[in-house]
């Protein structure tokens, strides 16, 4: 098994981030013209994870934050092919590093349904309450 390398703030291209979060969340995948990670990254992320096996990018987490004491983790996503080896997990332990490093005192995350274990149990984080509005939904 091949050695996961992970980087905050690693370098990556919008078509290989692209793939990925199609394949992550299962929809089309759209071209940089449609969704420029490297500009949204640059323009809002206190910083973001790059996990790579052999070159190729198998995960990516973005943390944004408040510019204070809060972060939030945001897209986290292993390829298919990468999951079930504690790439998840990497990539939040170095978030997690580098939101401390970077001052601030809080990591927040949101999931859905079913991956309470993983949050909870692997991830180290502790439920909380929350609220959500769906803005796309009409009235």
């Amino acid at each position: 098994m091949s050695e996961v390398q992970y980087q905050w703030r690693g370098q990556f291209i919008n078509q290989e981030l692209n793939e990925l979060h199609a394949e992550a969340f299962d929809h089309r995948v759209y071209d940089s013209s449609e969704w420029d990670w490297v500009e949204l990254c640059a323009a809002h992320s206190l910083g973001w994870v790059t996990a790579r096996i052999e070159g190729e990018l198998v995960g990516f987490l973005n943390v944004i934050s408040d510019g204070f004491v809060h972060a939030w983790i945001q897209d986290e996503m292993v390829s298919l092919s990468a999951r079930h080896r504690g790439i998840g997990v990497g990539l939040v332990h170095a978030a997690t590093d580098a939101a401390r490093e970077a001052g601030c005192e809080w990591l927040h995350v949101d999931f859905d349904d079913g991956l309470e274990p993983f949050y909870y149990g692997a991830a180290g984080f502790t439920p909380t309450n929350g609220g959500l509005i769906d803005l796309t939904a009409t009235e």
